[in-house]
């Protein structure tokens, strides 16, 4: 990436209602302040209630809405990127059970670590709850780890309190974003340990994710050609979960192809309270 191609649109960022740190009114700042004109927020198995339409412009900035629903592939369990998301009563319907059931889990995931580290991390189970407010509420205590230690000793895939959610299967959760969505993208590729499979996912796609920041090094040639071969769109971002966005993304000549397939933007002046009891 060269000073004469900058990114202009981040299309992977977290906000507060899932495990962001961004609230949806900070969002055009710290756009602007990254250089972007787009931004799309895709909240884990959550449409942001703050946003009313599939894309909208605010201070300047145009923001997609969007989701980054885990499915089970049978193989793995992988994420999916839908952007332009309209609801519709089936996914609303998936999302409210997801919500109900990172909700349960969360709460037994704090169980387990208050119990064995002997603490209370008063952090309170709600809708959009995961693991990163888990980790950060374990960093701010007294316990002795960090952020990384929380994730790699505690609540990590293989720590002692770990507690499994119930994902949508990968078939349902195509369906699903397929109609209510106008793109819909495999994220991070080369994140997944049989990247093979991950791919030939992304190939019954609309996209793929091609820019990303982090994770195993990636094989951009490998995506060309899957891209070329079965004419997908190729998307980026930077899976923003902190409040620097446009760590990776589109430039302008890469993002018109995506640009093309997404509705215009609608004007919206107010913005609308985010609380996860909105959903």
């Amino acid at each position: 990436m060269t000073a004469a191609d900058p990114v202009v649109a981040d299309l992977h960022t977290h906000t507060t209602v899932s495990d962001g740190t961004l609230s949806i009114e900070e969002v055009p700042a710290a756009a602007r302040e990254a250089g972007l004109d787009w931004v799309a927020v895709t909240d884990h198995d959550r449409i942001h209630p703050g946003l009313e339409s599939a894309v909208v412009e605010r201070e300047g900035v145009r923001i997609v809405r969007g989701i980054e629903l885990r499915v089970d592939a049978g193989f793995e369990r992988l994420d999916l990127l839908g952007y332009g998301v309209e609801h519709t009563e089936a996914l609303d319907a998936e999302i409210d059970r997801l919500q109900t059931d990172r909700q349960e889990r969360g709460a037994r995931i704090l169980a387990r670590v208050e119990d064995q580290l002997g603490i209370d991390l008063d952090v309170t189970p709600r809708p959009g709850l995961g693991r990163p407010h888990i980790a950060r509420a374990i960093d701010e205590s007294p316990a002795p780890y960090d952020y990384t230690d929380a994730f790699d000793e505690l609540i990590g895939n293989d720590g002692p309190c770990y507690v499994a959610r119930d994902v949508t299967p990968l078939d349902r959760g195509v369906e699903l974003l397929c109609e209510a969505c106008p793109i819909v993208g495999l994220a991070h590729p080369f994140r997944y340990d049989d990247v093979d499979a991950a791919l030939d996912v992304a190939r019954e796609l609309d996209a793929v994710e091609r820019f990303y920041p982090y994770g195993r090094s990636v094989d951009t040639a490998r995506i060309d050609r899957v891209t070329a071969a079965d004419d997908l769109l190729a998307t980026g971002g930077s899976d923003a979960h902190e409040r620097t966005l446009g760590e990776a993304g589109l430039t302008a000549s890469a993002f018109a192809p995506v640009r093309d397939r997404l509705p215009d933007p609608a004007p919206q002046a107010d913005t609308h309270d985010e609380r996860p009891t909105d959903d």
